[in-house]
């Protein structure tokens, strides 16, 4: 059935399949467990839209007392600020001429900040708030056990801070590392003297990360939380121990098409469904995890394709059988769709478009 067609007694296990389906009561429920465990511990939560890229989800959080969004790329940022949406902060190294001018055009109609962890990504955004004549706020991203972006030594970040200092339309407004963990306490700790030496204030030391964020609040220092995945939730996070399954908000939805021996099926839904993310084999096996054949593995994924190993389980699914999979990883699910449909307890609601899909610059 089309979700054009759609009445109030439609279900979303009439839509075809493969198709993505949000639990808007869970989402509801997820935005408001975060925000008032933040509350209650006196950080500013700005969540990470790049799990849902949805503006009206956004919205949500921000109804909900997020006190901003945070985003990865300027094309995140350019749709939300269509949206409505007037306070973003950019966690990714902006560079080039072509980026500062993208920046620019968005720093004139909303209030920006953006983390670097080097000096040419900071002439880009020097850059911007010249040619925009507005303030652009800038967190120096320091590195907390990811491996990925940040300076390593407190004295880089003082560098780089002092730089801001002297950039006229720039402003400091403090530190930020993804994930944070107890691991960051001794950086922050280290930073804060460098800084209070300096006669330069830290505003702001914002961390994130959905795995640990029911321990933010025991990272000394810490005043701000981004965190993503929490909206949706999804395997990983199930098996870090922050949620059930039963907080899952997003599903794929998929039929078998196939059931070629006793111990195999297959589904309509393969690596542009999926993804190809795993999880570690103390969470499970597999590319997702089926919630009527708990015991099935989507052994492999080819493009249309999931073949999935039935032979652990008791009742075996049949052609034709509908199932719901909650992701390995849910924030590539969500960029591989169009659309989402939603519901409450199963009754279809509304499609939306992922307005933020694909926006990789």
């Amino acid at each position: 059935m089309s979700p054009s067609a759609a009445h109030a007694d439609v279900r979303i296990d009439d839509l075809e399949t493969p198709m993505v389906a949000v639990d808007l009561g869970r989402v509801d429920r997820n935005i408001a467990a975060l925000q008032a465990y933040c509350d209650e511990h006196g950080l500013a939560n700005r969540p990470h839209i790049k799990t849902h890229k949805l503006p009206f989800v956004a919205h949500r959080q921000l109804a909900a007392g997020a006190s901003g969004i945070t985003v990865q790329k300027l094309g995140e940022a350019e749709v939300m600020i269509a949206a409505g949406i007037d306070d973003l902060l950019i966690t990714y190294n902006v560079v080039g001429s072509a980026k500062a001018e993208r920046l620019a055009r968005i720093a004139r109609m909303a209030k920006i900040q953006v983390g670097v962890d080097n000096r040419v990504a900071l002439e880009t955004v020097a850059t911007a708030a010249d040619r925009a004549q507005r303030d652009i706020g800038v967190l120096i991203e320091f590195e907390s056990t990811k491996r990925r972006q940040g300076v390593h030594d407190p004295a880089e970040a003082l560098a780089l801070a002092r730089l801001v200092e002297n950039s006229p339309f720039l402003r400091f407004r403090g530190l930020m590392t993804y994930p944070s963990s107890p691991a960051s306490v001794d950086w922050i700790d280290r930073a804060r003297a460098l800084f209070d030496d300096a006669g330069i204030a830290i505003e702001t030391v914002s961390g994130g990360g959905t795995p640990s964020m029911w321990e933010a609040h025991e990272i000394a220092g810490l005043t701000e939380y981004r965190a993503g995945t929490y909206v949706y939730h999804d395997r990983k996070t199930v098996g870090a121990g922050v949620a059930t399954f039963d907080d899952c908000a997003l599903h794929v939805h998929a039929t078998v098409v196939s059931a070629p021996s006793e111990d195999r099926v297959v589904i309509d839904a393969g690596s542009k469904s999926l993804t190809s993310d795993t999880v570690p084999p103390d969470v499970g096996s597999g590319y997702g995890r089926i919630l009527e054949h708990a015991e099935a593995v989507i052994a492999e994924l080819s493009e249309e394709h999931g073949v999935v190993d039935i032979s652990a389980c008791e009742r075996r699914p049949s052609i034709g059988d509908r199932v719901r999979i909650v992701p390995n990883h849910v924030c590539p699910v969500s960029n591989l769709f169009d659309e989402v449909h939603l519901h409450r307890d199963g009754v279809f609601e509304a499609v939306v478009p992922v307005a933020a899909r694909g926006k990789v610059r």
